[in-house]
């Protein structure tokens, strides 16, 4: 595959990349390139391709939440089942950063700087978890998954507003909330292997957290939008279903999230 010349380029390399392994070298290549200032922004690029898949490979098999069987954490099962359904947030989550990228134009330098290095992070995430779910005798694709992470995606891929909304301040922040507990669960059960990589991870979410809650604002100050009321205006239309308490409010007030945003948030997923 020849390198990209530019970084829409890369971007799209990078969420075509089917197999997983070449996903996450081709991100840290193409990172490593954006931070040397050797991936120009195309100065008049066409609009975006419409929004499809990114590349996945053939496993795992994608089924509705529901269909994913509950496991605890006291086998070496369960705690495989648990490591693949964070590997395959943090492989969806790659595919994100770089959609954010590809799709949204005309941005702040500032904006495509961000996302280059969440991905760049994401894939170093991933290698951490898929490293960890090979020490239990498992891989990626080993469990089905869910495609929840993309469908929202796809929903706001007309809109970068929505878009930094709701998939880092909504989907992606639900680890804030429920990190911290996992993380005591898996050392009180003695894996404290597992629980360090969740450690990590969880520290450095905060700022991709915060880097959608910066871009919202940057969106809602471009467009005389108040964003407190927008953000409940979006969650009402979006993200009903899939907000679940409790949160952790302190993890999110440091990811930008204000009083109001907070309150919001235990309204809509009470209501």
């Amino acid at each position: 595959m020849s390198d990209a010349p530019d970084l829409l380029a890369a971007a799209r390399q990078c969420l075509d990349a089917c197999d997983p392994d070449t996903k996450v070298a081709l991100t840290r290549h193409h990172a490593a390139r954006q931070r040397a200032g050797r991936l120009p922004l195309p100065a008049s690029p066409p609009p975006p391709e419409p929004i499809r898949m990114p590349g996945r490979p053939p496993r795992p098999r994608l089924v509705h939440p529901r269909e994913l069987p509950r496991r605890g954490l006291g086998s070496d099962e369960g705690r495989a089942a648990f490591v693949h359904a964070i590997a395959h947030i943090e492989l969806n989550a790659i595919d994100l950063a770089w959609d954010a990228v590809y799709r949204f134009r005309g941005l702040p330098v500032a904006f495509y700087a961000d996302w280059v290095a969440i991905a760049d992070d994401e894939a170093r995430h991933f290698v951490l978890l898929r490293d960890r779910l090979r020490a239990f005798g498992r891989d990626y694709g080993d469990f089905d998954a869910h495609n929840g992470l993309w469908e929202m995606c796809e929903k706001t891929a007309h809109d970068g507003l929505a878009r930094m909304a709701l998939v880092p301040r909504v989907l992606e922040a639900r680890g804030l909330d429920v990190t911290p507990g996992m993380i005591v669960k898996l050392r009180a059960l003695g894996d404290d292997a597992t629980a360090d990589i969740l450690e990590i991870i969880l520290r450095e979410e905060i700022p991709h957290v915060a880097a959608g809650s910066r871009w919202f604002r940057w969106y809602c100050a471009r467009d005389g939008i108040d964003p407190e009321p927008r953000f409940r205006e979006l969650l009402t239309d979006y993200a009903r279903s899939v907000l679940h308490g409790p949160f952790n409010l302190d993890a999110r007030a440091a990811a930008g999230f204000s009083a109001e945003e907070l309150a919001a948030l235990q309204a809509v997923a009470q209501g």
